[in-house]
């Protein structure tokens, strides 16, 4: 097989490329066996001698998505730790979807449809792009999944308490891209964030 253009390849590009061969699909498990060609799920396989960037890997993973949530949060550096699981926001969704691949897990979360396709930045790892929420959209996916909050100051707990929030990174938040999101969502926690920000903004 020669060297594909991207390390992302999918059982039909593997079959036209392995056309030769008299099993093509035999000469692929041999592959995977010996290390060449990574499987990552039915139809997805990754070229192990490419560079390849995990993020970019967590769109192709299942679509569509982006990522956001705990791991854009520590992308951001918005919490302290560092989250090894890649997580996703997709929609349409009746539950979460989980794959744990030979080169790392992704998580996939379910958002409402209004607000998906809102507030995604399309970044470059190297020459690998991918699709991750902007900061502000990320703090609503991951609040929008928060229950039982009731007021701003059971908000701001949770904020800074539960999830560890950095109160600097915070205060760079974009208020209108917020209050432009949350109404999206629908949910309690979301609006309580906006009503949040905009008191911190008014105070300033």
């Amino acid at each position: 097989m020669e060297k594909a253009h991207t390390p992302y390849l999918d059982y039909i590009y593997l079959m036209d490329s392995l056309r030769d061969y008299a099993s093509p699909k035999s000469k692929l498990t041999t592959m995977i066996k010996s290390g060449e060609v990574i499987k990552l799920r039915r139809g997805l396989f990754l070229d192990s001698r490419a560079e390849y960037s995990i993020k970019t890997l967590a769109n192709k993973i299942y679509g569509p998505s982006y990522i956001s949530f705990e791991y854009a949060l520590s992308y951001y550096n918005l919490i302290p730790e560092r989250v090894e699981t890649v997580t996703c926001a997709s929609y349409s969704k009746n539950k979460s979807r989980r794959f744990d691949t030979p080169v790392g897990s992704f998580l996939y979360k379910n958002i409402p449809r209004a607000a998906y396709p809102y507030g995604i930045a399309r970044l470059e790892e190297g020459n690998n792009p991918f699709l991750i929420a902007t900061r502000e959209k990320t703090l609503c996916d991951t609040l929008s999944k928060i229950s039982g909050v009731k007021s701003v100051k059971a908000l701001a707990v949770s904020l800074f308490e539960n999830l560890r929030i950095d109160r600097e990174e915070l205060s760079a938040i974009n208020v209108k891209d917020v209050a432009f999101l949350a109404p999206l969502y629908r949910k309690k926690t979301v609006a309580l964030f906006l009503q949040y920000l905009q008191k911190e903004a008014a105070r300033a």
